[in-house]
């Protein structure tokens, strides 16, 4: 095949452009040119000089442990001073910083980076400084970089400076010089013997104190208590005695080790040990202050018949316990230095955990709180629950026991319960009395005003029925029958005593129906071939005469009776009857009380 000359050259300046492109597109390629070899890790600098607060801790340690060579470590290095000078430099600023050092070592950041600070680089870090003789020298760190690990934190050689000029005018302790030598030079665990025996003596010199300042203050309480006229509660005081005696101790020993003169390193370890107990007592001063409180609150809820309170409060109670014990724990926690942001992680992760696992318990928890803070229901109380009804005996936290009409045992958990629809029948204030009652369908037009009338009479003459609002009206026309519904309420609270007055109604009810001429519709069929009596033609006549009374008197009580017609009626009927063993015994007891009436 013919090419040209010039498509010979296109087509090699195509090559020579398409295969650096290709070159640069493959993927292998890039790969290659883009890896590079992790950078190694710098090794952990075993001295622990990473931060600040670690620094000064770390020199401390060094100094007192007798390890000059380590402990020199921690300054800056310097070209100007000799290595067999930094044994002496130590010594100096361990005695300086444990006689002399102002500052607290925990409030020391634990940054890498330290903290920004006014006057200072960002390579500069104060943690304290120096006072002897009314001169100070601030304590400053810097951060330097170790070729072997990287940034570290040291003593600033202008501090180191400054520390040697002071540290000429540092004097021996008055207390050491007075001493026995034993005590002052033999050393354990970094103290000398003296500074031990005055931690162990001051122990029971404190206890002792805090013993008697807490019975001057009983002592106190008591005579205040008998001048106005109160009774002194004994068993607060009895509580609160163990943990206050160990707060008291507590501080009081501190105090008295202030006269001590502990080296900082041993101060630093001490505070942290006065804190941890002082925080256990503050805690368990705490517990037993909601014990006490709770108890009483409870009690008052009780005696007030607020039983569901006092069962609230008694969760509440222990809720609030634990609260305070778990925050009592992380303070103990962090003050000996662990990391707290760990622990609440971790506590939280396992309550997520908890919860999930736990799901229907906390309902049914969370149920329980909200039905005893509403207090809808009590111990006590009849009540229905959909088809069931039963008398309370228990609410938990967890379900509440029901004593149904059957008289068995019925436990419903309060979550279900907490959503429940509740009739509490022990909490209404009268009962309803609500019925339909049908005439014969061959009732007159005047039979029925006739008992419409008497009924109604009835319903606002009864002492133990609501006048107002009582009624009977003629509702509707049954299949064979006349409907006449009854609504009232009836003036009780009492089950039993309700059924007995419904009856006493019904019963007086059926003798007016029974006077008026007519009966009650019969709804059964049943096929008879029997004479039927027939209506009381007798009856039937009375009743039309008195309906026709009625409106020729213009007293017609259609469509109701005057208002001061019902005043009349109201309380005319005798309850109970007065051929009723019941109205005997009350009529008995009437007499026997107006007998020995004084004049």
């Amino acid at each position: 095949m013919f090419i040209s000359k010039t498509s010979r050259w296109m087509l090699l300046s195509f090559l020579l452009l398409a295969v650096p492109a290709m070159a640069q597109e493959n993927p292998l390629s890039a790969v290659t040119a883009q890896t590079k070899p992790p950078e190694p890790a710098k090794p952990v600098d075993p001295l622990g000089r990473t931060n600040p607060r670690s620094t000064v801790l770390g020199f401390l340690q060094a100094a007192q442990s007798a390890q000059p060579d380590s402990a020199a470590q921690y300054f800056q290095a310097s070209r100007s001073r000799r290595p067999a000078d930094d044994q002496k430099i130590v010594h100096e600023l361990k005695a300086l910083m444990d006689r002399a050092f102002v500052g607290n070592i925990n409030r020391i950041t634990d940054l890498p980076e330290g903290t920004p600070q006014e006057g200072l680089s960002a390579a500069q870090e104060r943690v304290g400084k120096v006072e002897v003789n009314d001169e100070s020298v601030d304590l400053i760190l810097t951060r330097v970089t170790d070729p072997v690990y990287g940034p570290i934190w040291v003593f600033s050689n202008e501090t180191i400076a400054q520390l040697q000029e002071l540290s000429g005018q540092l004097e021996a302790q008055q207390v050491e010089t007075r001493l026995p030598q034993v005590l002052v030079r033999n050393v354990f665990l970094g103290l000398p013997l003296w500074q031990w025996i005055a931690i162990l003596l001051l122990i029971p010199i404190a206890t002792g104190a805090a013993w008697l300042f807490i019975q001057l203050v009983r002592a106190v309480r008591s005579i205040f208590s008998s001048i106005r006229g109160r009774q002194l509660d004994y068993k607060f005081g009895s509580a609160a005695f163990g943990p206050s005696l160990l707060i008291i101790a507590t501080v009081l020993h501190a105090v008295g080790m202030r006269f001590v003169g502990l080296p900082l390193l041993a101060r630093h370890y001490y505070g942290q040990a006065i804190l941890v107990f002082f925080l256990i007592g503050l805690t368990w001063l705490t517990v037993r202050i909601i014990e006490w409180s709770g108890e009483r609150l409870r009690y008052r809820a009780i005696s007030a018949g607020r039983a569901g309170v006092g069962s609230l409060m008694l969760l509440l109670q222990r809720m609030v316990k634990v609260v305070v014990i778990f925050a009592g724990a992380v303070l103990v926690l962090n003050t000996v230095g662990f990391n707290l942001t760990t622990v609440l992680a971790g506590v939280g992760i396992g309550g997520i955990a908890v919860a999930f696992a736990a799901q229907k318990t906390l309902e049914n928890l969370f149920g329980g709180v909200s039905v005893l803070g509403d207090e809808a229901i009590r111990v006590g109380d009849v009540c229905r629950f959909g088809a069931t009804v039963g008398t309370i005996e228990d609410i938990g936290l967890r379900s509440t026991r029901v004593r149904t009409v059957e008289r068995v045992e019925l436990s419903i958990p309060n979550g279900s319960l907490a959503t429940m629809n509740i009739e509490n029948l022990s909490q209404r204030d009268k009962f309803l009395f609500n019925n339909t009652i049908g005439l014969r369908g061959d009732s007159t037009r005047d039979q029925l005003l006739f008992c419409l009338a008497e009924i109604r009479k009835l319903l606002y003459a009864h002492p133990k029925i609501e006048a107002d609002g009582a009624r009977i009206r003629l509702v509707g026309f049954g299949v064979s029958s006349f409907d006449l519904e009854i609504f009232c309420y009836i003036k009780t609270t009492n089950a039993a005593e309700f059924i007995a007055i419904r009856e006493d109604i019904l019963l007086r009810i059926m003798g007016i129906v029974e006077s008026s001429g007519t009966s009650f519709a019969n709804p059964a069929r049943t096929v008879y071939f029997t004479r039927d009596p027939g209506m009381n033609e007798k009856d039937t006549e009375q009743a039309a005469k008195t309906v026709e009374k009625w409106r020729e008197d213009k007293t017609f009580p259609f469509p109701d009776f005057l208002p001061a017609e019902i005043s009349k009626l109201r309380g005319t009927i005798e309850y109970p009857p007065a051929d009723s063993v019941l109205a005997a015994k009350d009529n008995a007891s009437n007499a026997s009380g107006s007998k020995f009436r004084p004049e």
